[in-house]
């Protein structure tokens, strides 16, 4: 009876009390994606690079199309090089003939007529002329094959692992493939190697010789999105497919669908994928002291210790609502011994969000160390083994500050 008298002020008591303690907070379950309906898809960061959600992204699938970015990739590098020029006059031969390419997609070029490399490339890149890559590629390289193989070499500087290319125009062919990722790298690449040619992907419309032809990609068009590219593909064995990207308040996403069930599909559920993205997920510039990036031991080096860069900028892409939920370790080579390179990994910088690595970027050598002369590294051949007892500590996790 006592305890019942005294059981609802006590209850009451501990209520306030536990009211008091501070709320500790918990961690919201990361955003799903979408539901894809598509055979390998995924979304990437531009800034970043970073991958943020999607599903056999490594698998190899028929290209279509898609081939045409690396194709206009090439021809861009070569402008810029000053190898070519845009108004370089270009005579169609018979292997660009569209006559040659009946039933698929064309500039509808004709025998002997003389066309510009910037009408080319808009016929490329708009119409999806199939003559004009093969007037473009004999141009640029004298021959198909030639221009081929400089199409495989930029894919493997780009590290496009498992993509291989055969002709410039996408047309299926039984050793020709590419993977989602590696189409979300090369035009990662686009956008950033060339500016003055990526704009001619978000026209919507290019005449030639009096014959209109549209823009393929719907989300142009579609005016809750900021669509500015990139390229749409079809043949029987590839199905659908769409390499999008799009801009919002000065993030920028690529979107990447193959294989879906037809031209409406390819564009809707590119728009879910960029939707989801914009709305769940940002690019962070995570600020690093001083100390964190001070300068490196080399052994036997000279210089004796060099400056560090985290690579991409230390750019990461994260949840919108976790960003403050994020930290990060450094690691370093605290073995690093002469020569260094420009560029050489030397370290790693981790960021962590409940407990699961999110983000990884190397640290970079920002300057050379040659060998030094022996005499000059006697003093090392002393303080090594004396300095691996009290090595510098890498740093533990801590939170993410911003720039």
């Amino acid at each position: 009876m006592m305890f019942n008298t005294f059981r609802k002020p006590l209850l009451l008591l501990l209520s306030a009390f536990a009211a008091s303690l501070p709320v500790l907070s918990q961690a919201e379950p990361l955003p799903t994606p979408p539901e894809i309906a598509a055979k390998a898809w995924v979304l990437m960061s531009y800034e970043s690079g970073q991958v943020i959600a999607g599903e056999n992204i490594h698998k190899q699938h028929a290209p279509a199309s898609l081939v045409k970015i690396m194709t206009s990739y090439v021809v861009g590098q070569e402008l810029k090089a000053g190898h070519i020029a845009t108004d370089d006059l270009v005579v169609i031969s018979e292997n660009a003939w569209g006559q040659k390419f009946p039933g698929s997609s064309k500039m509808f070029l004709n025998v002997g007529d003389q066309v510009s490399v910037d009408d080319l490339n808009h016929g490329v890149i708009i119409s999806s002329g199939n003559d004009a890559t093969v007037a473009l590629a004999e141009h640029v390289a004298g021959h198909q094959s030639a221009f081929i193989e400089m199409m495989n070499r930029h894919a493997e500087k780009l590290g496009m692992k498992d993509s291989y290319f055969t002709n410039p125009h996408g047309l299926d062919s039984d050793d020709q493939f590419i993977t989602a990722y590696d189409m979300a790298v090369l035009t990662r690449a686009f956008i950033r190697d060339l500016p003055n040619v990526y704009p001619i992907f978000k026209q919507k419309s290019f005449t030639f010789g009096k014959i209109k032809q549209g823009n393929r990609n719907g989300l142009l068009w579609d005016t809750t999105l900021n669509v500015d590219g990139v390229k749409t593909g079809y043949t029987k064995e590839a199905g659908y497919s769409l390499v999008s990207s799009a801009e919002q308040n000065g993030q920028r996403l690529i979107a990447v669908v193959l294989g879906t069930q037809s031209s409406s599909s390819r564009q809707s559920e590119s728009k879910k994928l960029l939707t989801w993205g914009f709305r769940f997920y940002q690019d962070i510039h995570p600020q690093f002291s001083g100390k964190e990036l001070a300068p490196l031991r080399v052994w036997y080096g000279s210089p004796s210790s060099i400056n560090l860069e985290v690579e991409e900028g230390g750019t990461i892409t994260v949840p919108r609502r976790e960003r403050k939920n994020i930290t990060y370790t450094i690691t370093y080579d605290h073995n690093l011994e002469a020569p260094v390179e420009v560029g050489q990994t030397v370290g790693k910088v981790e960021w962590y969000l409940n407990d699961e690595v999110i983000a990884e970027r190397p640290l970079l050598a920002k300057e050379a160390s040659e060998k030094a002369p022996w005499y000059k590294s006697m003093v090392d051949v002393v303080w090594r083994p004396i300095n691996e007892w009290f090595s510098s500590q890498d740093w533990e996790p801590k939170p993410v500050t911003e720039q």
